[in-house]
């Protein structure tokens, strides 16, 4: 007698047992981990894992249950929970609970966004909310369109692939040395030089070394500019940037994968004054915009620009099927398959709207003065400078050691130090922050992107620093 076959996602009541087995397994993880980031380090975490799983293609299966509450516990407890106050390392949100479950229907439904006939309302759904978010962007151009992409890297490697097609095949990426590192990886992808770097000693680009490098420069070039830069969170001179691309001839690129839903926020938009004269902008929604990943966007001024990228497939996209009136996917990405990533982006702008969407921006943006706010009245500690975005850089600064002694009776920290303050909150699973160079020495990056972090939370962390500094 043959086995029974598992249930298909399609079928509501299996689903929902599993989700309560999965919802059980995620508290009882979280519940043991306690924290941010699972004690023990490395090995320990991997030794665990590893006793969980056992044989991971066992002969003769676990059955549904028992591997989800097996599996999704030991990840969970496993995990370093951005949801948590305390794990501010990188620009990794905490999802929106709507979000996720909205994902949730997507891999139920299990659309694929490479024809219609797989996709029949995902398809209508992707090409009105990417149209309006590209008119975020672009509120003065005609037509605007955006593409779905994984992130932010495959939306920069886009940019300049783009850009190839309409200049050639020598372009030159012109870049600050604080951009990120895809656009070297792109230009390597592509065939293309390597990117001219300018140097940023604030941390941003300087309008009048960009000035003479596209004076003294020959050949086809594109700027790439940031809005939201990965270790600093500082957003270049945009305006200016744009001023002297209109005046040598040259197109500009933006990266706002980090800062581009500040266009939301009403108090804060005007940093992102001169977004909309470039020619393509990066914006990732996973990051503020607290969607699970991928949530990427690459929109364009001019949807032109993307006729590059059509491509044929007799079984997906045949002549006399698009002459019929069936939308054309493939020209919407470079991949083939992929998943309806666009349905917790409409969920999540149709539950909070622009308002909602600006007050998360606000609250995380007020969050990291607050922090700034701490350091700066903490003897032991040096700010590096007041954050543009949700970013704050600081370190320990060897004074308020509690030893009685004056703050200039101890000299500046070395970077292995504060390197080392940084691995033991890690390996003890008390908070999880990361790491950036700057005017030549090493700092502790806090990147605020939960909402729901407390001033209590942030005092904490402040501690949590100070002690493992004294140890």
């Amino acid at each position: 007698m043959c086995a029974a076959l598992p249930p298909l996602a399609a079928d509501p009541t299996a689903l929902s047992r599993l989700l309560g087995t999965t919802l059980d397994a995620l508290r009882e993880g979280a519940a043991i981990r306690g924290g941010p980031l699972p004690a023990g380090g490395p090995d320990t975490v991997a030794h665990q894992v590893r006793t969980a799983l056992g044989d991971p293609l066992p002969e003769t299966g676990h059955g549904p249950h028992e591997a989800l509450r097996t599996l999704v516990r030991i990840l969970a407890e496993g995990a370093a929970d951005p949801a948590h106050p305390l794990c501010a390392a990188h620009l990794h949100t905490p999802p929106l609970a709507l979000a996720a479950a909205a994902d949730l229907a997507a891999s139920a439904l299990n659309p694929s966004m490479d024809s219609w006939d797989q996709a029949p309302a995902a398809s209508a759904l992707e090409a009105l909310v990417t149209a309006a978010l590209a008119a975020e962007v672009y509120p003065d151009a005609p037509h605007p369109d955006a593409l779905v992409t994984t992130g932010g890297t495959e939306s920069n490697q886009l940019a300049l692939l783009l850009a190839r097609e309409r200049l050639g095949p020598t372009l030159r990426t012109v870049v600050g040395a604080n951009a990120h590192h895809s656009f070297r990886r792109a230009a390597w992808l592509l065939g293309l030089p390597e990117p001219v770097v300018l140097p940023t000693p604030r941390g941003t680009i300087d309008p009048a070394a960009l000035h003479e490098a596209l004076t003294t420069l020959t050949g086809p070039l594109l700027v790439a500019a940031t809005a939201g830069t990965t270790d600093e969170g500082l957003i270049d001179p945009l305006p200016a940037l744009a001023d002297h691309c209109e005046h040598h001839g040259t197109d500009l690129h933006v990266d706002a994968a980090y800062g581009g839903p500040v266009l939301f926020s009403p108090t804060h938009r005007p940093l992102l004054d001169g977004l909309h004269r470039a020619r393509t902008v990066t914006i990732d929604l996973h990051k503020l915009g607290w969607q699970p990943a991928a949530a990427g966007l690459l929109a364009v001024r001019d949807p032109a620009d993307l006729t590059a990228l059509g491509h044929t497939a007799a079984y997906l996209n045949a002549d006399d099927d698009t002459e019929a009136g069936l939308p054309d996917l493939l020209g919407r990405s470079l991949r083939t398959t992929r998943r309806p990533d666009i349905l917790k982006t409409a969920v999540t702008l149709r539950a909070l709207g622009r308002t909602g969407l600006g007050a998360l921006v606000d609250a995380c943006m007020q969050r990291a003065q607050e922090l700034a706010d701490l350091v700066e009245k903490a003897p032991g500690l040096d700010l590096r400078a007041r954050p543009t975005l949700t970013t704050v850089l600081f370190r320990p600064n060897g004074s308020g050691n509690g030893d009685g002694t004056a703050p200039g009776d101890h000299p500046d920290l070395d970077d292995d130090t504060v390197a080392a303050v940084r691995r033991t909150l890690l390996t003890q699973g008390h908070a999880v922050l990361g790491r950036a160079q700057a005017d030549g020495r090493l700092w502790l990056k806090a990147t605020l992107l939960n909402p729901h972090a407390t001033s209590g939370d942030l005092a904490q962390l402040i501690t949590l620093v100070e002690g493992s500094t004294h140890r």
